[in-house]
């Protein structure tokens, strides 16, 4: 038995979803999913609860016959069979649900929203955590008690993730991920982010800039090109539009941290003149440097530019030019790594990194800091 919901802060806004897998004889439960998804709509959120739940069933029992219970009329009577699906965001994830299970031993069910508190629940978690710049994580495995004659059973897992879960046979998108060139700040080790100055490349920047160019170019898989806004970021991003022949598209939410009254001054600098806020700042990722912006507040604009992406260039390879805290956020959250993880990652001028994305919500760090195209 399946439990599902999806829901939106806004329409489209904020969303998530909850799925909820039961034992269909004792009602015992077996299973929790819950995603935050970006800005998308309130029947978009609720296909996603679907498919992560039939997906959840099937990778308990894929012989089995599953009954879904939702809340929402428009999602049980359109995979029913009894409304046709006509909204092209729909059409998709409709087709995506039929084959998350076999569609012949699925049946749909509309239940009052009262009773499907659960999966209701567990959306709410999972938009807060996004929202909050985090991945959602249960509260605690669920699991399946052993029978009195026989030995205690094994947990029986949440969703599975990574090589536990079921293949996804789709084509990843892949996101080729690269810091910028250096500026004359970058050797200088000064902070330099989107509350100062917006500096040019230096003259070996551009010249890191077009080695990596050169390199995309050799490589030939490549089909779009997004920037930061800031100059630097720009000027990186347009040495390879040339050499691939593609257009720059500029993605405000991947700027760099706001460092507020450190921007400009080295770390020496600042731990001289401002000693305590430093402190407080190394100390949480919720703590922004006076006048700035904390990692957490990075964390949740990077995570819904990320979904942006994903939703315009599913299955395709992009280049994505940022700064060291954006491409970090973006190996964070596929690697579900905490936001303390940050402090704990080296990244290079022009260094790159790639992220393969799957449609199951599954995600792999392919490549990490690679400068071999400068040597």
């Amino acid at each position: 038995m399946v439990e599902a919901d999806g829901g939106s802060r806004g329409n489209p806004g904020p969303a998530g979803y909850g799925a909820v897998v039961r034992d269909g004889d004792t009602g015992e439960l077996l299973a929790e999913a819950a995603e935050f998804l970006g800005r998308v709509t309130n029947n978009v959120a609720e296909y996603r609860g679907l498919i992560a739940g039939l997906r959840a069933a099937a990778a308990i029992d894929p012989t089995g016959t599953v009954e879904v219970r939702m809340d929402s009329k428009l999602v049980v009577e359109q995979m029913s069979g009894r409304w046709q699906v006509k909204h092209p965001d729909m059409k998709p994830l409709a087709a995506e649900a039929r084959t998350a299970f076999p569609a012949g031993r699925v049946q749909y069910r509309w239940i009052p929203r009262k009773e499907n508190k659960h999966a209701d629940r567990l959306a709410n978690e999972a938009m807060d955590a996004g929202q909050a710049g985090r991945a959602w994580e249960p509260k605690a495995a669920p699991m399946r008690p052993a029978a009195v004659e026989e030995p205690l059973a094994e947990p029986k897992p949440a969703v599975p993730v990574g090589w536990a879960a079921p293949a996804d046979m789709g084509k990843p998108t892949t996101f080729v991920l690269l810091r910028h060139g250096e500026t004359a700040l970058t050797p200088q080790k000064r902070f330099s982010g989107s509350g100062g100055d917006d500096p040019a490349l230096s003259e070996h920047g551009r010249w890191q800039a077009e080695r990596a160019a050169a390199a995309f170019a050799a490589r030939g898989t490549i089909e779009a090109i997004v920037s930061s806004p800031l100059r630097r970021c720009r000027e990186t991003a347009q040495a390879s539009a040339e050499a691939l022949g593609l257009e720059v598209r500029i993605e405000e939410a991947l700027r760099e941290t706001d460092f507020g009254s450190f921007e400009g001054l080295t770390f020496a600098e600042v731990k001289e003149r401002q000693p305590e806020a430093l402190d407080a700042w190394l100390a949480s990722p919720k703590t922004a440097p006076p006048d700035g912006e904390s990692f957490v507040a990075v964390s949740r604009r990077v995570a819904a530019a990320r979904d942006r992406l994903l939703a315009r260039y599913a299955g395709r390879t992009v280049l994505v030019v940022s700064h060291v805290t954006p491409i970090k956020t973006l190996v964070r959250l596929a690697l579900g790594a905490p936001t303390e993880s940050l402090y704990r990652m080296e990244l290079s001028a022009a260094a790159v990194c790639s992220v393969q994305f799957y449609a199951d919500g599954n995600a792999s760090l392919r490549l990490f800091n690679d400068t071999s195209h400068l040597r």
